[in-house]
């Protein structure tokens, strides 16, 4: 029997932001519900999550958010209505999204930063490593991108964190890391620095929202002291981390969708329409038209 303290079991998904930048539509939808086509995002999260073999989801929510619960819980009513009316794929579709996997919530009562957000589960995760995912990072990728870094976790039994190569200009929006790379895609760190300027940057190998941490990552968030706006750093504490137990950075096989920036969200529909047999002939066709017509 394979030691649970080396194998990660369990996600984290933080969802407690307030989605301001998609407002008015999400002052009463949560960013995470948002559809890209006809999936939420968070949904795919999820399922990535699941195709890791990760059997328990923890969302981190907050006030407001109790729907992202809801849309993995049992519907029996409307479950029932599309039986009735011979909509038989749709009610299964409903029902496979509450089997997906265990999910279990927790609140954040106020936002102090994703740092808080992770160390609000500290129960809930116990004395094991554990992934976190940010709901508004989408990877598309064959082999699911957390499924990656659970394979280079199992391999070096240390924190791993997820890396892309981002332009200059994007350098100041990002954790970016330093060190050297020890077999393709991976590299052993030896830097982190949060949102550094250019010129102070160790490279341009820019975080993204997957991580895979040992349980040690609570004691260091513990005692990491809150930053600007009183926030608790993620980077901060895994810099420690970093120091005390070693980290590795992967970068992963893969297309990245910032589904929580307007544009990005935009790129994130038309990649996944593309994909579905039924769409992709029509807006190819559209975007086409659009674009011989001058209207683009």
């Amino acid at each position: 029997m394979s030691n649970t303290k080396n194998v990660v079991r369990k996600a984290v998904i933080p969802a407690a932001g307030l989605g301001t930048r998609f407002l008015p539509a999400t002052k009463s939808v949560p960013k995470e519900l948002l559809p890209i086509v006809d999936v939420p995002t968070i949904q795919l999260i999820v399922q990535e999550v699941v195709d890791a073999g990760i059997d328990t989801v923890i969302l981190v929510t907050a006030k407001g958010k109790s729907k992202i619960v809801d849309h993995f819980d049992l519907f029996p009513e409307l479950e029932e209505k599309l039986e009735r009316e011979g909509k038989h794929d749709l009610a299964e579709k409903l029902r496979s999204t509450c089997n997906m996997v265990k999910v279990v919530s927790i609140r954040q009562g106020e936002p102090r930063g994703l740092g808080h957000a992770v160390l609000c589960t500290k129960q809930l995760v116990g004395d094991e490593p554990f992934v976190v995912l940010l709901g508004d990072d989408l990877v598309d990728a064959k082999v699911p991108c957390t499924k990656q870094m659970v394979d280079v976790y199992s391999k070096y039994q240390k924190s791993v964190v997820a890396l892309m190569e981002v332009d200059d200009s994007d350098v100041p929006k990002f954790g970016i890391c330093g060190g050297k790379e020890i077999e393709p895609r991976v590299v052993e760190l030896d830097k982190m620095v949060e949102k550094p300027k250019l010129v102070d940057a160790p490279s341009k190998m820019a975080i993204v929202g997957r991580y895979i941490l040992t349980p040690e990552i609570f004691d260091m968030l513990e005692s990491t002291p809150p930053g600007k706006g009183g926030e608790i750093q993620l980077t901060d504490a895994m810099a420690r981390l970093m120091k005390s137990q070693g980290f590795y950075g992967y970068r992963f096989e893969g297309k990245r969708y910032d589904a929580g920036d307007k544009f990005g969200f935009l790129q994130a529909n038309i990649a996944y329409a593309l994909k579905n047999p039924e769409i992709r002939p029509k807006l190819m066709d559209y975007m086409k038209s659009v674009v011989e017509s001058g209207e683009a």
